[in-house]
């Protein structure tokens, strides 16, 4: 397995942002992606993605089998409750590592979290999601979504060694569709696929991301955003 990189690593953040200004989407409004409303919020956020991302998950479910759906989770992810996030699960590390150096708990705790100044849900870029059958039932992925690598033991990892051959073919299966759309993966989980962002240009070797985190504002029926 070749090593990961980190979205805490400096690599990341110096990937430039040159901002298309493509808009907030819901993608419940296309109607052919499953969505659970485990992380709604009251602004119905986290239902909205980049118009080109939403364009490449239905690419990448008309690429899966007739009897397999993407379940779509989480989208986008406003700046402050990705910090609330971010902070919760560095201070759980402190706590478990009081050894750790504020360098090493920002490390780890990127494995989980991203970095808000960097985060790719706060860029309407990235996506949570798994796979399920045709009744909505999610199929075995080998750990529950969001388990993190403590809980897991590991197993959050998208090439983990300790999972079911079934739980692997899934994932296989999972991230064959979402590559070929054009989504990148986070390798510490195997839920969480992005596209635009600046961890989506440096492993794809563009000069830019085309996507940088953005503060919303709901209106009507929408999500209006503001740099």
């Amino acid at each position: 397995m070749s090593e990961i990189v980190l979205m805490s690593d400096p690599k990341v953040a110096a990937i430039p942002v040159a901002e298309c200004g493509e808009r907030l989407v819901d993608v419940r409004a296309a109607g052919s992606l499953l969505v659970d409303a485990r992380k709604q919020d009251p602004a119905d956020a986290y239902a909205y993605l980049r118009e080109g991302v939403l364009e490449r998950l239905l690419k990448a479910q008309a690429a899966l089998p007739q009897d397999v759906r993407l379940l779509f989770v989480e989208g986008y992810r406003p700046p402050a409750l990705q910090r609330e996030y971010f902070e919760e699960y560095a201070s759980q590390l402190r706590a478990i590592h009081p050894e750790w150096s504020a360098r090493q708990v920002h490390s780890a705790a990127s494995r989980y979290v991203s970095p808000p100044d960097i985060a790719p849900h706060s860029a309407g870029a990235a996506v949570d999601l798994t796979l399920a059958d045709a009744g909505g039932r999610e199929l075995d992925l080998g750990t529950r979504m969001n388990a993190d690598p403590e809980e897991s033991e590991g197993a959050c990892y998208t090439h983990a060694a300790n999972i079911s051959e079934e739980a692997r073919a899934n994932r296989r299966l999972l991230g064959s569709a979402l590559a070929a759309a054009g989504l990148v993966n986070y390798p510490t989980e195997w839920w969480h696929w992005s596209f635009g962002d600046r961890y989506w240009a440096l492993v794809t070797g563009k000069s830019a991301a085309c996507y940088g985190p953005k503060e919303i504002t709901p209106l009507g029926q929408g999500l209006v955003m503001s740099d």
